[in-house]
């Protein structure tokens, strides 16, 4: 039985400007200070007028990797693109949430090939749309995302992301139930401490979180890691050799660890040089019989062309690779699988409904070379209170029990959002976050697990409405 009509009717978009507690260096970039956006939609549901909420942080260098860009026009083009999304999804209306999403995909990649924006920054501001509106209807049906999508009450057509999924439901592939907890996989930036005695005085922190890795280790009990790579082989290897001591004598009870190479090397070659380099260290050989998978060694540009994967496929002792930043359209999946890639990411900055369906061709083992495959659960220094709780709940839903979690670590819980706002999440969710020595939520990592239970039973994460007056209006065009 359909659903009634759904429409957007109106949106808001408000902002905060933050700083991070610790320098975040990951491939190009520094981040010291980013924004976190909160998007509304006023969405007429089921025959009543509902709110939807998405957030977001405004990442430097990562959906445009440039060099030579400013960072302040990047924010501005990440808003006009969010904009945009936001002005052509007004009026719009469908039978489901699934079927405005792709109007609202179908617009954006219209308008996105006109201007020359690409894929992946273009979808940013489909994505933020998505998440408000599954809020929305989620909110109007009284029904949790994860019954939503196993009841398909979204509507999810996999055959229209993927052809060879036809006939087939969500709920063919995904869990009964969403994960009940799952295990953080603490970032390891290219900056980070990785011990006590490398903290300067002048540097060493007083807000009652850890700051080197093995603080980390010793605090939350971590046995996941994401360890990043620069493609300076050199100094790769002599941090690698750095960490790997540390993680192998400390984490509980075992370890696992994946690698990001964060776009940094130019070929392929270069990267299987940097593989043998690992291979041929012994100690660094131990280490890596506990690695996960690589993440996006190559630039965009480069990682899926034909020759990659001819070189990929003569490579048979090669280690996991997924692409990350390489996931920009609909088809780059389908397109990695081939080339002889082992899966992709999953953000939702990347799209919910496009994670959804990647998840099932990856579960997929009707599919041949297509499964089962890896998806990985990543993270852009997600933070609540809102991004942080429907990442989350996305990947409970979706099964995926390892999740890069790295916000926790780079900002001080929610010490910089107002104190109202502060109690409504440690009220709501505080299986999630526990009070911090000075007051303010920090999230809350027990035995290398984040607990998942008052995300599940939300409408879509976040439990409790959100009032976006407490942050400033992002002003118009």
């Amino acid at each position: 039985m359909p659903e009634p009509s759904i429409e957007i009717a109106d949106h808001n978009l408000h902002w905060i400007h933050l700083r991070t507690r610790l320098p975040f260096r990951y491939g190009i970039a520094t981040m010291t200070t980013v924004s976190q956006l909160f998007v509304q939609l006023r969405v007429v549901a089921a025959g009543k007028e509902v709110i939807g909420i998405s957030s977001d942080c405004l990442p430097p260098k990562w959906f445009t990797k440039v060099a030579a860009t400013g960072l302040d026009e990047e924010v501005d083009e990440m808003l006009r693109v969010i904009r945009h999304a936001l002005k052509v999804s007004m009026g719009l209306r469908g039978e489901s949430a699934f079927d405005l999403w792709q109007q609202v995909y179908a617009a954006q990649s219209a308008w996105a090939k006109s201007e020359g924006v690409p894929p992946l920054l273009c979808h940013f501001g489909t994505s933020l749309v998505e998440r408000a509106l599954i809020e929305a209807v989620c909110r109007a049906s009284h029904r949790t995302f994860a019954e939503m999508l196993h009841d398909n009450l979204l509507g999810v057509r996999l055959e229209q992301i993927h052809a060879s999924l036809a006939g087939r439901w969500p709920s063919d592939f995904l869990p009964v139930a969403p994960l009940q907890r799952v295990i953080a996989r603490h970032t390891v930036g290219l900056a980070d401490p990785l011990t006590e005695e490398e903290i300067e005085p002048e540097e060493r922190l007083d807000d009652g979180l850890p700051q080197s890795l093995a603080a980390c280790i010793a605090r939350y009990g971590l046995r996941h890691f994401k360890i990043k790579v620069n493609g300076d082989i050199g100094q790769d290897l002599e941090r690698l050799s750095r960490i790997a001591p540390i993680v192998q004598e400390q984490a509980w009870p075992e370890f696992a660890f994946s690698l990001d190479g964060n776009e940094q090397f130019k070929s392929l070659d270069e990267f299987r040089e940097f593989w043998e380099a690992i291979r041929g260290r012994a100690k660094l050989r131990e280490f890596f019989r506990h690695l996960l998978f690589v993440e996006q060694p190559l630039h965009r540009d480069l990682a899926l062309k034909p020759e990659v994967g001819v070189a990929l496929l003569q490579w048979p002792e090669r280690p996991p690779l997924i692409i990350d930043e390489s996931d920009a359209t609909l088809e780059d999946l389908s397109t990695a699988l081939q080339l002889g890639y082992a899966g992709t990411s999953h953000k939702n900055c990347k799209g919910v409904f496009k994670g959804i369906a990647h998840r099932c061709l990856l579960s997929d083992v009707r599919a041949g070379q297509h499964g089962p495959g890896l998806m990985s659960g990543e993270d852009l220094c997600n933070i609540g209170p809102v991004a942080l709780l429907q990442d989350l709940a996305v990947m409970g839903a979706l099964g995926i029990g390892s999740v890069e979690r790295n916000g926790h670590h780079y900002h001080a819980g929610l010490s910089q959002f107002p104190k109202p706002l502060q109690e409504q999440v440690l009220t709501h969710h505080s299986d999630l976050y526990e009070r911090s020595h000075a007051g303010w939520p920090a999230v809350r990592i027990t035995e290398g697990e984040i607990e998942l239970s008052s995300l599940n039973r939300a409408p879509f994460g976040v439990g409790f409405l959100l009032d976006v007056g407490q942050f400033k209006p992002v002003e118009p065009i």
